[in-house]
């Protein structure tokens, strides 16, 4: 079965291996952040809609979980805010009364958190990831560049409201963009927020793969743990190593796999073999016909050189 809405599993970061849900399309979000890696927001909104059939994800999901995958988690994310899908709660509440085994991650950029019925669409979710990069509104303008109506105070206010109902973990997101956050002022801004929301981690974050903005670069190893020491004892600084864990190579068509995977965000060679347990001089040769068609393109960054769709 061809999935539209599933992705993965992938290694990723935090989450080990995870299964992906994309709920929306392509770039539909409430921010079009300046470094985000999926690329530029093409739908600025704050509509709640159906915005891809519950039924069909549902349906999607019961045909991969029922294989018993081994996963760390089930997680709604991929390239746009999937709190914009009016019918996440639905499908929250579907895997954890058929498939109990799983844990729920939702990561989400906080803005609808406002919303009491975004909240509750929530409270079944195992972990919920949001973010917060700014506290004032001149930054967070800058960094988020949210859909109108969106301000930072009400990002904060509804961080509070969630965390206040959430029976959950919450692993709060801050990334680090050189030059707009990380000045002394808004750290400390961002102190105060962490210490009122208090999750459970706080997970200090930068650019590993090309933003929507080309002038956005890393903040350093060491400024990134100067603001972790700042935000409080249970900040971490995340890496870029994905989990150790190798997933099997169950991979019909390489070159649609990989591109499919491009399309969602910019990977290097590297990060492409690790993510589909494919050996890298493979991986290096699809790259080559994926180019020469043009489908992809090299872009030098300072991790490396990362390919992302033309």
């Amino acid at each position: 079965m061809a999935y539209r809405y599933l992705f993965g599993p992938v290694p990723s970061r935090r989450l080990g291996i995870s299964l992906g849900i994309d709920l929306v399309p392509h770039k539909t979000c409430t921010f079009d952040c300046v470094y985000c890696e999926c690329g530029r927001t093409t739908d600025l909104t704050c509509e709640r809609r159906e915005y891809v059939p519950t039924d069909g994800v549902i349906a999607e999901l019961d045909d991969f979980l029922a294989t018993a995958p081994d996963l760390d988690y089930v997680t709604f994310a991929g390239s746009g805010e999937p709190t914009l899908h009016s019918g996440i709660g639905e499908i929250i509440s579907f895997i954890k009364e058929r498939y109990p085994r799983y844990r729920v991650a939702v990561l989400t950029n906080s803005a609808l958190l406002t919303d009491p019925e975004v909240r509750a669409a929530l409270m079944r979710a195992d972990l919920v990831v949001p973010s917060l990069d700014a506290v004032s509104e001149e930054v967070f303008l800058e960094i988020n560049r949210p859909c109108p109506g969106i301000t930072a105070g009400r990002v904060l206010e509804g961080l509070l409201d969630f965390v206040r109902e959430y029976p959950g973990e919450v692993w709060l997101e801050v990334f680090i963009v050189p030059g707009q956050n990380d000045t002394e002022e808004e750290v400390l801004r961002l102190r105060d927020a962490v210490a009122a929301i208090s999750p459970d981690r706080v997970q200090v974050n930068t650019l590993d793969r090309p933003g929507t903005d080309i002038r956005v670069r890393s903040a350093s190893p060491g400024a990134l743990e100067r603001i972790a020491s700042t935000l409080g004892g249970n900040a971490e600084v995340i890496g870029t190593a994905c989990t150790d864990r190798v997933l099997p190579p169950k991979i019909e068509d390489a070159g649609e796999v990989i591109l499919a995977t491009i399309r969602r965000r910019p990977c290097t060679p590297g990060d492409l073999a690790a993510l589909l347990g494919i050996r890298p001089a493979e991986v290096s040769k699809y790259l080559r016909i994926l180019e020469d068609r043009g489908l992809v393109e090299p872009v030098q960054e300072e991790r490396g050189v990362f390919y992302r769709a033309t």
